[in-house]
């Protein structure tokens, strides 16, 4: 399944929303699943969907294996009969031009990204002027991010910070679901609930900095993370190995890679954090950027009004525009 957080106006409010994606449409696996419990004769459907399928992507990743079976039955009923309305009429497939689509995971439990790629750890170090750290060929290295400022796809990001070095970051990421501590690689594919693309937005000189202490970094990433458009389960991409990451600014290819040039796994990843330290549902994972992937390594940076738009099939597009003006802009006005 495609797994998208959406939120729709009604005359109560606007009210957030998990669903899966059909055909340029958007099933919502809550109400889908009640309607699937009235038809099976259940008293209390709605409750017991609210249970077993909740209607926002935290709550239903935190309900592991069983939800994800019962949302996909309830996909699968659906499919059938693309009229049926909730127990008390609802509506259950949304036309996706309709709603709002929003951060797949707008709340993660937590946030970690990583330097996994050793084209991108090469080249970033090189422009250091040093060799990658022998230390970076022993274990999997991260950061973590701040999980409050996600943004979703098609954002309009403000200006951070007065930076004069904004840029993106082209990323692979994966969702944690299950719970788990000490974690052997060969089972942790089983903790992964699906996939999306990620934009670790920076802004360099601000970062480097900071990391001049040896600490960090910190406010060079902390203003926004992008992830979207939808969470992709492990069954819809049978072989990471082959996706391909394309980057563009204002249609402008800047970036190409592929996933299976990474050095360190997502497995690797997981029994490593999950060393001694538990892991959660909900988790989110960067993979770091893909070798090419930045303008850091381009020496080419992000200008006020710029279009971001990092792809990878079968995930779609994460769509991201830069507005308002950096401090340099004003002056030179």
């Amino acid at each position: 399944m495609k797994l998208v957080s959406f939120e729709v106006d009604t005359p109560v409010g606007v009210f957030r929303r998990i669903g899966a994606m059909r055909a340029g449409s958007i099933v919502d696996l809550n109400m889908a699943y009640a309607r699937l419990l009235a038809e099976e004769r259940e008293s209390r459907p709605r409750r017991l969907a609210d249970a077993q399928v909740p209607a926002t992507m935290l709550e239903f990743l935190q309900g592991g294996a069983s939800a994800m079976d019962a949302a996909r039955h309830a996909f699968d009923f659906v499919a059938q009969d693309a009229s049926l309305k909730g127990p008390s009429g609802e509506t259950i497939i949304y036309n996706a031009a309709d709603v709002h689509i929003i951060a797949p995971l707008p709340n993660p439990a937590s946030l970690r990204d990583f330097i996994a790629f050793e084209d991108h750890i090469a080249a970033t170090s090189k422009r250091r002027g040093q060799p990658i750290p022998p230390e970076w060929y022993k274990a999997p290295v991260y950061y973590k991010g701040n999980h409050r400022t996600i943004v979703g796809p098609d954002y309009s990001l403000p200006w951070p910070l007065n930076t004069q070095k904004l840029d993106y970051e082209l990323e692979l990421a994966c969702i944690i679901g299950r719970d788990g501590i000490d974690v052997p690689e060969r089972d942790a594919a089983q903790y992964i609930a699906g996939y999306t693309i990620m934009n670790d937005l920076s802004a360099r000189d601000i970062q480097f900095q900071e990391m001049a202490c040896r600490l960090g970094p910190a406010k060079g990433k902390d203003f926004a993370t992008a992830i979207g458009p939808c969470i992709v389960t492990p069954d819809e991409i049978p072989d990471l190995a082959s996706l391909q990451m394309i980057a563009r600014v204002n249609g402008e290819v800047w970036s190409q890679g592929r996933f299976g040039s990474i050095h360190w796994s997502f497995p690797q990843m997981i029994e490593h954090v999950s060393r001694g330290e538990a892991i959660y549902p909900g988790d989110l994972f960067g993979s770091g950027t893909v070798g090419g992937g930045c303008g850091l390594e381009l020496d080419r940076y992000l200008q006020p009004g710029d279009c971001i738009e990092l792809e990878i099939q079968p995930i779609g597009i994460l769509r991201t525009t830069i507005t308002g003006h950096n401090k340099r802009s004003r002056e030179e006005a």
